[in-house]
Parts: C-alpha cells; sequence; structure tokens
C-alpha cells in the first residue's frame, strides 16, 4: 500500500526504490537523494530482541550519513495518505538541507 504512494514521483520530487540492499542490511524504501531510509514495522519488530536489532540497524546506516524514518504497519493501514505524505515531505526536506 504504502508502496503505491511513494513509487512514481514527479520531476523534483523524491524518488523511492524499494527493498534496497545497503550493505548487508536491505530496507523496505530507499530515497537516496535525500539519504532516507523508511522501515516498516510490524508485529514481528515488537519483541525486546528485534527492538535491540533494529536500534543496531539504524546506528550502522546513521555512521553511512542515512537516516531512518520507522513506521508502523497499522499507522499506514490507519493513515495512509498522511503516512505517504509525512515521509515525502521530510524526503524533500532532507535533499534541501543535503543541497545546501
Amino acid at each position: 500500500m504504502l508502496w503505491s504512494r511513494l513509487k512514481g514521483r514527479g520531476k523534483g520530487q523524491p524518488i523511492f526504490r524499494r527493498q534496497v540492499p545497503i550493505g548487508s542490511i536491505i530496507v523496505d524504501f530507499y530515497c537516496p537523494a535525500a539519504r532516507l531510509a523508511v522501515e516498516v514495522d510490524g508485529r514481528t519488530h515488537w519483541g525486546e530482541d528485534a527492538q535491540a536489532k533494529d536500534a543496531a540497524r539504524d546506528y550502522w546506516l546513521g555512521r553511512q550519513g542515512i537516516s531512518v524514518a520507522r513506521v508502523g504497519a497499522g499507522e499506514i493501514y490507519r493513515n495512509l495518505g498522511q503516512v505517504a505524505d509525512g515521509l515525502i515531505l521530510q524526503a524533500v526536506e532532507q535533499m534541501a538541507r543535503l543541497s545546501s
């Protein structure tokens, strides 16, 4: 569902890719121009071990200069438009910061 909103942006808009490998990590979505990874977290991410693994991944990605936005799967189902718009806005803002 989220991919349907993130793909195919117009000229000057952030371009997201799906299932992108970065090192040994595969992120759900990635906007290279904004250096923004988007991870969709479902119930498999709720446990302590999973959260520790996610934190380690986020830390490693951060060391590569990549920001991570984590979005709950339930939030996507409840507010798809808001979630997609928020991620696009975040990417646009980061693109502006990176280009200045």
